[in-house]
C-alpha cells in the first residue's frame, strides 16, 4: 500500500523561500519512495512524501517550522492511493 503524506505551511511576509529551504533541510527518517517539495501564491510550501507501508503505520513526518517562518500553524494530511493515471 502506498500512503501520502502531506505538509502544508503558509509563509509569513517575506518568509516563502526561507520557509521552503527550512522545509528542504529537514530529515526524514527511513526511506520514502518520493519526496516532493512545491510552492503556490501566498508564500504557501507543500511537502508531499510517498511511503510503501500501512496506513496507519508509524512515519516520519515533518516538524512545525519555527514561529517567525509561519503565520499560521501547519496542516497535515494522509492519504492512501487508489489508482495512477498517466
Amino acid at each position: 500500500m502506498t500512503v501520502t503524506l502531506m505538509w502544508e505551511a503558509a509563509a509569513a511576509d517575506g518568509a516563502g523561500e526561507p520557509l521552503l529551504n527550512w522545509a528542504r533541510q529537514q530529515p526524514l527518517e527511513g526511506e520514502p519512495q518520493r519526496v516532493e517539495y512545491l510552492v503556490a501564491p501566498g508564500d504557501r510550501v507543500l511537502v508531499i512524501s510517498w511511503w510503501e507501508a500501512p496506513y496507519d503505520a508509524k512515519l516520519p513526518e515533518l516538524p512545525d517550522p519555527p514561529a517567525e517562518l509561519v503565520r499560521r500553524g501547519v496542516h497535515r494530511w494522509r492519504f492512501v492511493s487508489v489508482s495512477v493515471r498517466n
